[in-house]
């Protein structure tokens, strides 16, 4: 298989070209390194089967090697970064989201979207099932990267039903692992950063809100499960063990062995109250579930995260 990945310099598209190649297919890695680092991909370059290409996939590319694959995952996916690049990331997930499929057209390749359980916005359903439409904000700040993924999933099922390519959507929840950037503003760099520097551990709120934790191997292994699925509409990937955000903290802060004092702040605008998966679906259609506990993907991630600071 040859397959392209939109956003392969990024924390999961990186994981995603290694899995490629350590199956031996081949790989051409797409990124505007807008939010990814040539860093992620060093040990990939190489290899013969891997290429990359500096492009913004919110611009027209063509390929002239055959595809089997196209996965797009190229977006800022972070608050920290979506809210620095709010037009960007409007533009990678429908103008960058129509490229990529006209890739997959054009070659007759199957089609991935990273989509994310964002499109769920504050949830009044928990845990969140696919059926379940979601309560987001349009006009709000968060609206730039939630509005652009569902526009991205709408388009995907368009360009389904009207051109007949078999496409996949994919339903992000809160990943983890290396590769993350310290400062990529998402709760555990957070965490981890601040507990390692001896900084206050910021929490948002009361910390009573909740969310779930997935280690990105396993979040691989549902997406790689996911491409070669006869199945169309989204799928959610994600652990469903859910803890809260104060747990969290405390948990980080005794794994680090850090005396950083807990620090709550004001919560932001339109942060959700619940996120947990309902993943029901991906157990019944793959056979998936996450294998890595928490305890043993934090000690992981933390190995990584004391030689990257």
């Amino acid at each position: 298989m040859r397959a392209l990945i939109t956003g392969g310099a990024g924390f999961i598209g990186s994981h995603l070209c290694e899995r490629f190649l350590a199956d031996g297919h081949a790989v051409v890695c797409v990124d505007n390194l807008i939010t990814g680092s040539l860093t992620n991909i060093d040990g990939l370059r190489a290899n013969p089967r891997f290429s990359f290409v500096g492009h913004d996939i919110s611009h027209p590319l063509e390929v002239e090697e055959p595809l089997d694959a196209v996965l797009h995952f190229a977006s800022p996916a972070s608050p920290v970064d979506y809210l620095k690049f709010p037009i960007q990331t409007l533009k990678v997930g429908s103008l960058g989201t129509h490229n990529a499929l006209g890739l997959a057209k054009a070659h007759t390749a199957r089609f991935l979207l990273a989509s994310t359980s964002e499109v769920y916005g504050d949830p009044e359903v928990h845990p969140q099932r696919e059926e379940y439409w979601g309560n987001v904000n349009p006009i709000g700040i968060r609206g730039c990267y939630d509005e652009a993924k569902r526009f991205a999933e709408a388009i995907v099922m368009a360009y389904h039903r009207t051109h007949g390519i078999d496409t996949k959507i994919v339903r992000i929840f809160n990943t983890y692992g290396p590769k993350m950037r310290l400062d990529d503003g998402r709760v555990l760099p957070n965490f981890m950063g601040q507990a390692l520097r001896g900084e206050p551990i910021t929490v948002y709120g009361d910390g009573s809100q909740t969310r779930s934790f997935c280690f990105v191997s396993d979040l691989v292994e549902g997406i790689y499960r996911l491409l070669a699925a006869e199945f169309h509409e989204p799928v959610n990937l994600g652990n469903p063990d859910e803890v809260t955000i104060l747990q969290f903290a405390e948990e980080v802060r005794a794994l680090t062995g850090s005396r950083s004092p807990i620090e709550f702040r004001p919560l932001p605008v339109d942060d959700p109250r619940q996120r947990r998966p309902d993943t029901t679906r991906a157990a019944s259609l793959l056979g998936w579930g996450p294998r890595v506990s928490l305890d043993d993907g934090l000690r992981r991630t933390l190995e990584y995260f004391r030689t990257a600071r």
